[in-house]
């Protein structure tokens, strides 16, 4: 049975990812940080870069390898399916709490888009 086509408007390459740990210590170091029950906020406006970058950090706290690897996949698509809300020159860094392990993907997304809302990296 052949795969349905997979959509390019919705995709997270790598180049729309922070990877370096230099670049999530700058967001850390320079960057405000806005926190919730479930999730933590860093940004940092670059201004340098036509697109924002987004880093996900889920510290063993969590749990094991597949409840980490969980809330990372869902982190990203809700960064994924609200690209198109972000503005641009920014990079920020979503840290997991450890109560974001048991929080459901709608738990996640409201806090989230609360969290983005306060760090004004969201457009109007």
């Amino acid at each position: 049975m052949p795969s349905a086509p997979k959509s390019h408007h919705f995709s997270f390459s790598k180049s729309k990812r922070l990877t370096d740990p230099i670049e999530f210590k700058r967001v850390k170091n320079e960057g405000k940080a806005q926190g919730g029950a479930l999730l933590v906020i860093g940004a940092l406006r670059t201004g340098e870069e036509n697109i924002s970058r987004a880093g996900f950090v889920t510290s063993k706290r969590l749990g094991g390898a597949v409840v980490r690897n969980r809330v990372r996949r869902r982190l990203r698509d809700i960064v994924r399916t609200q690209q198109a809300r972000l503005r641009k020159g920014f990079w920020f860094v979503v840290v997991a709490r450890p109560a974001a392990a048991r929080a459901t993907y709608g738990a996640l997304k409201d806090e989230w888009l609360r969290l983005a809302e306060r760090a004004s990296i969201l457009a109007p």
